[in-house]
């Protein structure tokens, strides 16, 4: 499917791994060119930008002047087009809500729901003075399926999703389509990696971290975690004038993990 993105300028949030990466690597091969925002230039990134069809804008997301970095950057190009507000992180908090102190919360609440508030008040002028414009948010299912052991994260997320409706509501009659996507467990080092979710859970019991991560994946009746370019697909397919009638909408890909309606 020609989803007619050639020439196109997105910026995207934590594009040096995982989905952020897959999502940079698909808009590239769409004809987008990309602002990657990253702390760090991974070697897979790195890969895009010498292919000319993404560019490197070393940020943190934590940080409140990241947001006009990246679109100051992005201004360099033209325009904005697309943004997705990917970037995020979880930790394991095994010990229970009573440990979460005030720093924890705020960290997470700041990278998970903070740095898309950012990132969306400097670019939404842009796409208003233009007539219009596609924003896409990487959610989780944990926005409506509260995990204690990920509370922070969770709480974030959910904050992130009803963000996302509310802001659809708001400039939808305006030319801007806001969206979230919700991913299950996926493919990434979130998951994965040293000191991901699986790993620290391992640790704390004593158990192998590839039985934890084959536990997780026998939840989804595909029986598997999610690919980052299954997320990267739906994301791009979203940020498309191809969906240019969906706005406001909460897409999950979780391999039938929910089973609620």
């Amino acid at each position: 499917m020609n989803l007619d993105l050639d020439g196109r300028v997105a910026i995207v949030t934590g594009a040096s791994k995982g989905i952020g990466l897959a999502i940079t690597r698909t808009f590239v091969d769409e004809g987008v060119h990309v602002m990657a925002g990253a702390r760090r230039l991974s070697d897979e990134l790195a890969g895009l930008v010498e292919a000319r069809g993404a560019t490197f804008v070393p940020v943190d997301l934590a940080t409140a002047d990241a947001a006009d970095q990246l679109l100051a950057a992005a201004l360099g190009r033209g325009r904005v087009d697309i943004l997705v507000n990917n970037v995020g992180a979880v930790a394991t908090r095994l010990d229970g809500f009573l440990a979460v102190t005030d720093e924890q919360w705020l960290t997470s609440l700041n990278l998970n729901l903070m740095a898309a508030v950012r990132m969306t008040r400097a670019v939404l002028p842009t796409m208003l003075a233009a007539g219009g414009g596609s924003i896409v948010n990487t959610g989780s299912v944990n926005a409506f399926l509260p995990d204690p052991t990920v509370i922070d994260y969770s709480a974030g997320k959910a904050a992130l999703t009803n963000l996302s409706k509310a802001l659809s509501k708001e400039f939808g009659p305006r030319g801007v389509r806001v969206n979230s996507v919700s991913p299950g467990p996926v493919e990434t080092d979130l998951w994965l990696g040293d000191g991901g979710v699986a790993a620290t859970i391992a640790q704390a019991a004593g158990g192998d971290p590839a039985a934890i991560a084959a536990q997780a994946a026998a939840g989804s009746v595909t029986g598997r975690f999610t690919r980052p370019q299954e997320v990267a697909d739906l994301v791009v397919f979203l940020a498309s004038d191809r969906a240019a009638n969906i706005t406001g909408a909460d897409v999950t890909i979780d391999g039938g993990l929910i089973t609620t309606i």
